[in-house]
């Protein structure tokens, strides 16, 4: 894919990344909504705690894992959002777009689990 990837495209390894997700966590799944954007919004980028929009690759907005309750469907969907530009502006040399978007992905579901950014780092989620 190239680095100028349109935005269907980049859906589109979105997709094929939340496909992959194993069966044994789909649950995490359910009442969740899932966005590709170009760039995160000002105040996206406060709650992200970043300075600037290019560095936040994806944002996780909702109520963990590991806090539902039985009212947990009485509200609108939690919010996964994937960042297209800061993702493709990531890249390394020779670094597989779809891989850096899977990881991404995944990243932002293991906070949906109710893990924390060190933690995702020591897994090699990032």
């Amino acid at each position: 894919m190239r680095e100028d990837a349109g935005r269907e495209e980049f859906r589109e390894l979105v997709e094929e990344a939340l496909e992959g997700f194993p069966a044994d966590f789909r649950k995490l799944l359910e009442n969740l909504a899932v966005v590709v954007e170009d760039l995160a919004s000002p105040q996206e980028v406060r709650l992200a705690g970043v300075d600037h929009p290019m560095q936040l690759l994806g944002l996780y907005a909702g109520v963990p894992y590991t806090r539902w309750g039985r009212e947990r469907y009485a509200r609108p969907p939690d919010v996964v959002r994937i960042y297209r530009l800061p993702i493709l502006a990531a890249l390394r040399p020779g670094e597989d777009v779809r891989e850096r978007v899977r990881r991404v992905v995944l990243h932002e579901l293991g906070h949906r689990a109710g893990i924390g950014e060190e933690r995702l780092r020591e897994l090699g989620v990032y």
